[in-house]
Order: structure tokens, then sequence, then C-alpha cells
């Protein structure tokens, strides 16, 4: 039976779908509404309905959305601390909201699916402290804007994101089994592959931060500039790329087998897939100089 987590991820896979579908066929035919509501940063410049700039907020504005991951996965993740080691139970509210979102999947007791979940969420946390650190100290935002929609979904989707793993918890999780038991080849293999993803994520969005710095790391200008380096070889995007990697390497922690999960990827691909197509569109047109082996997003593919 489909739980309302998984149906939720499903639906938002679909839009970006349909979405990326939509601007492969028609491109700049679709309406400006539909347009807005698509682009963010450098991919919305251009002449746009003075309407439609009311709905405006700073792009600088993403580092929000790390705040509220890294307080509120935080939260979720002491409180699962506490229950696998102390034996508290979740507060009654959340098992209540857990129940209601993942249904029979959170009652049952499935090998390994304490570890599983646990690391996955301790994944989830680093990388948003990672990226929240890399967003105040790192990144060089210009004056580009993104619509309120994008920027209220981005308040609420790590918040989801978090709930939907620890839909994944039995929920008799407070019965104290020995997680050492539990360690399993793939947990590994999930860690390995998300640490060597998170490595190049990092180096790209330095790769970025740096063709507005000079060699002393001061900030001379807010321009666009073609990257060099790293994945960038390859693709327009490789820190979207990196952030599929990412969450497929959470798929592994998972044992692979996690449905649920693979949703998730689902809809990480379809919403990277988009924004690197605009992005990469926005090279292309902007930079006649610009590589033209690149792909947009997967090397050697897309």
């Amino acid at each position: 039976m489909l739980t309302v987590v998984c149906a939720l991820w499903l639906l938002l896979a679909a839009g970006f779908l349909v979405a990326l579908l939509l601007q492969a066929s028609r491109g700049g035919a679709c309406s400006h509404l539909f347009q807005d509501l698509i682009r963010y940063g450098k991919t919305k410049s251009g002449q746009r309905a003075a309407w439609l700039r009311l709905f405006d907020v700073p792009k600088r504005w993403f580092f929000h959305f790390y705040i509220i991951s890294v307080v509120w996965n935080g939260y979720l993740l002491l409180l699962l601390i506490q229950a696998l080691f102390l034996a508290r139970p979740f507060p009654i509210w959340l098992r209540d909201l857990l129940s209601v979102l993942g249904g029979a999947s959170h009652n049952q007791d499935v090998g390994d699916k304490h570890l599983s979940a646990f690391l996955v969420l301790i994944l989830l946390w680093l990388h948003s402290f990672r990226r929240l650190i890399e967003c105040l100290c790192i990144s060089v935002f210009s004056s580009g804007v993104l619509h309120i929609a994008q920027y209220c979904f981005g308040l609420v989707y790590y918040v989801i994101v978090g709930l939907t793993v620890l839909c994944q918890v039995p929920a008799n999780v407070n019965n104290g089994k020995d997680l050492c038991t539990q360690i399993c080849w793939y947990h590994i293999v999930g860690i390995v592959m998300y640490i060597w993803a998170s490595i190049h994520h990092h180096r790209c969005h330095v790769i970025l931060a740096n063709l507005r710095k000079n060699k002393s790391g001061k900030v001379v200008n807010l321009s666009h500039s073609i990257p060099f380096g790293d994945w960038f070889e390859r693709v327009s995007c490789p820190h979207y790329f990196a952030e599929l990697l990412i969450y497929i390497s959470m798929a592994v922690t998972f044992g692979f087998h996690n449905l649920t999960w693979w949703i998730v990827v689902m809809y990480v691909l379809f919403s990277q897939a988009l924004a690197a197509v605009l992005c990469h569109e926005f090279y292309v047109t902007k930079f006649s100089s610009y590589p033209t082996h690149r792909k947009a997003f997967i090397p050697f593919l897309f």
C-alpha cells in the first residue's frame, strides 16, 4: 500500500518531471509564470514583468533552508538517539505524525532498519551543516533572486526529508536493539560514497565562489564566469550531480531496498536535472566560447 509520504514524493517527482519535459519540448514558449516558478538565480535574469518581481526574495536566503534543517533534523536525531540508547519513546505527537505519514511501513520491524535510518539521519544532518557553513563562509551571492513559492518550499523541504527518514524507523525503536549487530557491508559502501560525493560537492562550490574572488580571497566581482576544474570539466552543474549522488549514497546506506528513499532520489534526479538544464542553457547562451563537450548534468549522458 502506498503511504502518504511516498505519495507526496511521487507527486513532487512527477511535477518536476512534467516541468522538465515542458521545458525541453517548448522552452521559452511556456508561460512567463511557469518560467518564473522554475528558474532562480542567474537563470532568472532578463526581462520580467513588474508584477512577477513582487514575489522575488534574495537567493542568498538559501542559508535559511539549512538553518532549519540543522535545527529540525538535529532535534529528530536527538530524539532518535534517546530512543535507541536510552529507551525513551518518541513524543506522542511525533509517533502519531509518523504513523500517518509512514503507515504500515513504520510499524514493521525489519532487520537493520534502526541502524540504517540512524546513519542516514546523521548523514542528512552533516550535509545540511556543511551546506550552511558553505553558504555563510564560502559562497559569494550576487543580486540573484528566487520566487517566494520556491523559498517557502525550501523552508519545508528538509523538514519533510527528516520525517521521511524517521518514517523508516520501526515503531518499537525503544526496544533497545544492539546496533553493532546490524552493521552490514552496504552501510560502509554508502558512507564511503557519501564522503566521496560530498568532497566533490564542496569542491564545486569552492570553485564557483573563487570565480568572484582574487588570490587573497577578497570578493572582487559578482559577475558570472565559466567555471573550470574538478567535475566542471565534464558537466555544467557538477554540484547538482554530486547532490544526486549524495542522496543515492543514502539509498545505499538504507540497503538498496528502501522504496520510499528511491522515490526521494527520483525527485532529486528530476529537480536537479531541471535546474541543470536551465543553468547549462544560460552558460551556452552567455558564453560563445563555452566548452561544447560539456553535458548539463550527468557526465557523458545528459
